[in-house]
C-alpha cells in the first residue's frame, strides 16, 4: 500500500472526510497536518508549516503528498518543487478513487473524460512551469508545445465525449421503453456513504456492494420494485460529496441524466452524523440536484439510519430539511427495515 502525508483541515468532518478519501484511494496515512486554512496564495499552507512538513518528508519519505483542497497548478508545483514528492490535491484524488472504482465501460469512459478535462484545466499553466526547466514532480506532463498539448487533449476528449452520447442515446432506448411498458421509475441520490446501496439492496431483494467506503456505485443500477402491488423500477447512482468540481459532475452526466428523467427522487441522507456534518451534505445533495436541473417537487428525503439516533435529536434535523420547502420526508433505517413500508407510500402518493 503506497504511503501518504495528508494535509487537512482542523474540523472534525473535513478531517473524516479526508480520511475516508484517502482510505478509498489506497493510501497508508503515515503522518497528518491540520490546518484552519489551505489557501495561502504560493504553497496552499505557511511558510512555517511548510518548513516542518520538509523535515517530515525526508524524514518519513512517503510516495506521495495528499493536499486536501483544490489547488492551481503553480501551487502544486510550487509544493512539489520544495518536497521532491507527487502532490494529489483533492481534485486528483477524487478522480484516482472514480478510476478504482470504475467497473463498466461507460464509467470508464466518464472517468477517462473527467481526467482529461482536468489536465487540459492545468495543460497552459504546466507547460510555462515545466519550461522553467525544473523538475515539479507532475504526472508525466513531458514537455510539448502548448498548443499542441492542448489539441491532443481536445481531440481525445471529444473521442470520449462522442462514445458517452451513443451509450446516452442508448439509455434513451430503454428509458422509452420503459415509458411504453408503463414503468414508473424512483432514483436513489445522496452524499456518498450516506446508505443508498443499503436502501436499494433492501427496496429490491438484490445485493449489490454495500460499504462504508466512499464512491462504491459510479454506475447507475436499475431494477424492479413493488409498491402497493404495482411495478416500478428503482435506480442507485454515484454518491455526492463536498467540493466536486462542475466538471466531474458534468463527466457522470451520462450516469446522473436519470435523476432529472426519473418520476421520484429518494435522496438519502445519514441521520446518525453530527449537526454541522449533517446540514453540509444535505446542503451539498440539495445544491447538485439544484444545479443539474432537478425538480424540487419531485424531491423525497429519507433521513437513514434512525437505528443509530436517539429520536429526540430527529426533530432538528427534520426541521432543516423543512428548511428547503418541503414536507415529504421520511425516517427510515435501511439496515433494520423501520419505516421503509412508510417511505413506499410516500413514493407512491409522490408519484401517484
Amino acid at each position: 500500500m503506497p504511503s501518504a502525508i495528508l494535509i487537512t483541515y482542523e474540523d472534525e468532518e473535513s478531517f473524516q472526510e479526508a480520511m475516508g478519501l484517502c482510505e478509498a484511494a489506497g493510501y497508508e496515512i503515515v503522518h497528518i497536518i491540520r490546518q484552519r486554512f489551505l489557501k495561502k496564495p504560493k504553497y496552499g499552507i505557511g511558510g512555517g508549516v511548510l518548513e516542518k512538513l520538509v523535515g517530515v518528508t525526508e524524514a518519513l519519505d512517503p510516495d506521495v503528498i495528499i493536499f486536501d483542497e483544490i489547488l492551481k497548478t503553480s501551487q502544486n508545483y510550487n509544493l512539489a518543487s520544495k518536497l521532491n514528492k507527487l502532490v494529489l490535491d483533492r481534485e486528483s484524488l477524487i478522480l484516482d478513487i472514480f478510476e478504482r472504482r470504475a467497473s463498466t465501460d461507460e464509467s470508464l469512459l466518464q472517468v477517462k473524460l473527467a481526467k482529461l478535462v482536468y489536465e487540459r484545466v492545468h495543460a497552459k499553466e504546466k507547460i510555462r512551469l515545466t519550461r522553467k526547466g525544473e523538475k515539479p514532480g507532475f504526472q508525466g506532463i513531458g514537455i510539448f508545445e502548448s498548443d499542441v498539448y492542448a489539441r491532443d487533449i481536445q481531440r481525445r476528449a471529444n473521442t470520449v465525449r462522442s462514445k458517452l452520447v451513443k451509450a446516452g442515446k442508448q439509455r434513451e432506448l430503454h428509458r422509452e421503453g420503459r415509458r411504453r411498458q408503463g414503468f414508473k421509475t424512483i432514483s436513489l441520490a445522496g452524499y456518498t456513504s450516506s446508505g443508498k446501496s443499503t436502501l436499494f439492496n433492501s427496496l429490491t431483494g438484490e445485493n449489490t456492494e454495500e460499504s462504508s467506503e466512499l464512491f462504491t456505485t459510479l454506475n447507475t443500477k436499475t431494477r424492479r420494485v413493488t409498491i402497493k402491488k404495482e411495478p416500478y423500477l428503482l435506480s442507485d447512482t454515484v454518491g455526492f460529496i463536498g467540493k466536486l468540481p462542475a466538471y466531474m459532475i458534468e463527466a457522470f452526466n451520462s450516469t446522473l441524466e436519470e435523476l432529472l428523467y426519473t418520476n421520484a427522487v429518494v435522496v438519502v441522507i445519514d441521520s446518525s452524523d453530527y449537526l454541522e456534518d449533517y446540514e453540509h451534505k444535505l446542503r451539498t445533495c440539495i445544491s447538485t440536484l439544484d444545479r443539474m436541473g432537478v425538480e424540487r417537487s419531485k424531491m423525497i428525503f429519507a433521513l437513514n439510519k434512525l437505528d443509530l439516533i436517539p429520536y429526540e435529536e430527529l426533530e432538528e434535523k427534520i426541521a432543516m430539511v423543512e428548511d428547503f420547502g418541503t414536507r415529504k420526508i421520511m425516517t427510515i433505517s435501511a439496515k433494520t427495515g423501520e419505516n421503509l413500508e412508510e417511505l413506499k407510500e410516500l413514493i407512491a402518493r409522490t408519484i401517484n
